[in-house]
């Protein structure tokens, strides 16, 4: 932006209107940001501002002042300029630091830039209501449903292996509990044929 003390009334200096902005915006090849735009927009607004409030109407509303003081009035106009000029751009500044403005505006920007290489033309109203609420909310609806089967059969995917997973762990089981039957199994009879053995050892002869 324009520093306050760069803006002189009393000079004339050459302000652009709205129609000339629009004008050098809208020349061929060439292509504005949408901040520079803003920016421009500020600094021609504060320049009207000024231009609004003059020297000369400064010094009609303080007639015997300027009389007795002209040079005094003089300075008192400068710094009353100079600080509006100062509180308005800090104000500016501070909204689009809130508002994340800049940020808005090239994403704006970017998203013109895209749209420039899309063949398909843009979405359009067409007038109905129910027809237009339709059209924008069905694709939304689609993609959530998409999203919904895909997260379902993700889902049943690792519930299947889960499964999968109990039951190789009950086969594992039963496996080790027909092991171990055997070995007990295996064990008795032992123990059978030992005591067998014993009796026939202590048999007398």
């Amino acid at each position: 932006m324009a520093e306050a003390s760069g803006v002189n009334v009393a000079s004339g200096c050459e302000e652009k209107g709205p129609g000339e902005l629009s004008q050098e915006s809208a020349r061929p090849g060439t292509t504005i940001s949408r901040v520079k735009l803003f920016d421009t927009m500020v600094d021609t607004f504060l320049q009207k501002l000024v231009a609004a409030g003059s020297y000369q109407r400064f010094t009609d509303c303080y007639k015997h002042f300027y009389q007795l003081q002209p040079e005094m009035t003089q300075r008192i106009y400068d710094k009353f300029v100079t600080q509006l000029q100062t509180s308005i751009q800090e104000e500016i500044s501070e909204i689009k630091a809130e508002g994340n403005l800049e940020a808005v505006l090239n994403a704006l920007d970017a998203i013109v830039d895209e749209s420039k290489d899309c063949k398909e033309p843009a979405w359009r109203p067409s007038g109905i209501p129910q027809k237009d609420l339709r059209s924008a909310m069905v694709p939304y609806f689609l993609q959530q449903r998409d999203a919904l089967q895909r997260r379902v059969q993700k889902q049943e995917a690792e519930n299947q292996q889960l499964a999968d997973a109990v039951l190789a762990g009950r086969r594992q089981v039963e496996e080790l509990q027909r092991q171990g039957q055997a070995r007990q199994q295996a064990w008795q009879a032992l123990h059978r044929e030992q005591k067998e053995l014993m009796a026939v050892l202590r048999e007398p002869e």
